[in-house]
């Protein structure tokens, strides 16, 4: 068993449908040495009192309390400055994890020296319904995270010796994150597991779920947050687009 510290970094809002599956599949974990760090964004339903109620059951969470709703960038960053894991890992209050996330995440980086790693996952609707299996490269650096964000940020994880940067403000902030990290560890790697590592809740009224606004984003990280030309921008949008498809029809990428 290894024996450092990942904290997981959980923001939270109005989740009360979905937070009990989410945190106990953290603290179902069989690499149990963690800490749950999460930051409650103003929350208006239980959600809140859940939170405390896991906190006096099992020392291993930590609750934060934003004092405003500032959204999921403001909130993850409050949990990074409050972590103090060899390990940061993310999981949002909607998605869950398989049993063994943790455990083959930290061999698989033992093993390939790697400093980022992410995993395959099963996207699943509301009902329950599972949509596709997403299967991302073996291997990508920054030049293939151009076409796509293959870190699904429920999969996840860097080693805190890479160094934190903060989540943006701005549409596909978990995809900037993940190329700058990328950009900085110079590879990432997926987990060696035979089996997806983790469930994303595809929700009706997702933000993602708008293409045209995921697209004007994606347009904008290429142009003013990478500074790439106007044709190698277009190139990249029209790589994003075919991965888009990718993965929503669960082939491997």
């Amino acid at each position: 068993m290894s024996d450092d510290l990942v904290s997981v970094i959980m923001p939270v809002y109005n989740a009360e449908a979905w937070l009990s599956r989410a945190i106990d599949s953290v603290l179902a974990q069989s690499h149990a040495l963690l800490e749950l760090i999460v930051v409650d964004d103003g929350s208006s339903d239980r959600s809140p009192g859940m939170l405390e109620a896991y906190a006096a059951l099992d020392a291993r969470v930590h609750v934060l309390r934003q004092p405003a709703n500032g959204g999921v960038a403001a909130a993850r960053n409050t949990g990074i400055a409050a972590a103090i894991g060899d390990y940061i890992s993310f999981l949002d209050a909607d998605d869950w994890w398989h049993p063994a996330k943790l455990e083959r995440q930290l061999n698989s980086m033992r093993e390939s020296g790697a400093l980022i790693s992410y995993a395959s996952y099963w996207r699943v609707a509301e009902n329950g319904r599972v949509l596709s299996k997403v299967t991302p490269p073996a291997q990508v650096d920054w030049r293939d995270m151009l076409a796509s964000n293959f870190i699904g940020t429920l999969t996840g994880m860097y080693a805190r010796r890479l160094g934190d940067v903060p989540f943006r403000r701005i549409g596909h902030e978990d995809y900037v994150f993940w190329l700058e990290q990328v950009r900085r560890a110079g590879k990432a790697v997926r987990v060696d597991s035979a089996e997806p590592l983790a469930w994303y809740l595809v929700r009706e009224r997702s933000l993602s779920a708008n293409k045209l606004r995921a697209a004007s984003w994606q347009w904008a990280i290429y142009r003013h947050i990478e500074k790439l030309g106007m044709m190698r921008s277009a190139v990249c949008m029209a790589r994003y687009a075919r991965h888009a498809i990718i993965k929503r029809r669960g082939v491997r990428a």
